[in-house]
């Protein structure tokens, strides 16, 4: 299978996911600001899912440009992250409903943190696949960002027992560092290209 087919298939599910979490705006019963005003809730945390699940997307096409080789371990691996990235509609639609509750708000962590983990998991079965000497090797280098993502959304599922503001923080805390666009891909991939022409 190339890299093409498989990132294909992921922005289809992708797309899916996306388009399930906004039909759970519904409109309010009445036609004030203060009826919209109640839909806050539903409405903030599907801006933050939408947001995260663009992030995915957007690393995911970068990743797998940079893949040369899929196997039946990153065929598996994908669909591992897939199903995490599923869930984000069920776990956005519990915890905007509920006004950012605290069990709601820590199994939105729970799944931040396995999506997480999946993606790490996913870029270590390509690099094994493609060797420690490979473009996406090489552009992920130590990956301070995505070994620290992991560790601050688990931090945030234990504070939501606590205080589910400083937890509901975290999450945005890693989104925003992945909000600006990783160009270490970029900059490998477009490297060859600038060396030729």
């Amino acid at each position: 299978m190339t890299s093409e087919r498989l990132e294909a298939f992921s922005d289809g599910v992708i797309a899916i996911l996306i388009t399930i979490m906004v039909l759970e705006l519904r409109p309010p019963g009445g036609t004030t600001w203060h009826d919209l005003s109640k839909l806050l809730p539903v409405f903030s945390s599907y801006v933050l899912s939408f947001v995260v699940i663009g992030i995915y997307w957007n690393n995911h096409h970068h990743m797998l440009r940079a893949t040369q080789r899929i196997d039946g371990t990153v065929l598996w691996a994908n669909l591992h992250l897939l199903f995490w990235l599923s869930l984000f509609p069920f776990a956005t639609a519990w915890m905007g409903e509920h006004h950012f509750a605290t069990v709601p708000v820590a199994t939105y962590g729970v799944a931040l943190l396995l999506a997480a983990i999946a993606y790490y998991v996913l870029q270590r079965a390509i690099i094994a696949g493609e060797g420690a000497e490979s473009t996406l090797a090489a552009a992920i280098g130590r990956d301070a960002k995505g070994k620290a993502s992991p560790l601050i959304y688990a931090a945030g599922i234990g504070l939501a027992f606590v205080n589910r503001w400083v937890a509901i923080a975290c999450y945005v805390v890693v989104t925003l560092m992945w909000l600006i666009p990783d160009r270490r891909l970029e900059a490998r991939l477009s490297a060859p290209q600038a060396a030729g022409g």
